[in-house]
């Protein structure tokens, strides 16, 4: 019996990407249960609250922490923008795309290359 605190999972008659490539369909059934258990068991405010810090401290912190904090931001939302790549339109993918590249210049910002 499931808790009353614990968020039902998504309506939907299928979980992964019909006609996905071999590459994709493995990721996908890998990410399963993590974005299960984070989606669903996770408090809603809690990945959103450690992305902010993560992103607070790769912008206070200069020196290779801030970078290892933006690479963990970047890797984040490069997860959900792989995931989420085929449902979305030529703006939701260039907005993906111009994050990713953001966090990945002041990833190396942090760590020296500038």
């Amino acid at each position: 019996m499931a808790s009353k605190n614990k968020r039902p999972l998504p309506q939907g008659e299928q979980f992964f990407t019909p006609g996905a490539s071999g590459a994709r369909k493995a990721v996908e059934r890998r990410s399963a249960l993590p974005m299960t258990f984070l989606f669903t068991q996770v408090p809603r405010w809690a990945t959103p609250a450690v992305l902010v810090i993560l992103l607070l401290a790769a912008f206070a912190v200069a020196n290779w922490l801030g970078g290892v904090a933006a690479l963990v931001v970047a890797a984040f939302v490069g997860w959900l923008a792989y995931l989420s790549w085929p449902s979305l339109g030529i703006g939701g993918r260039l907005l993906r795309v111009a994050v990713l590249v953001f966090l990945a210049i002041l990833a190396a910002d942090r760590f020296g290359a500038f």
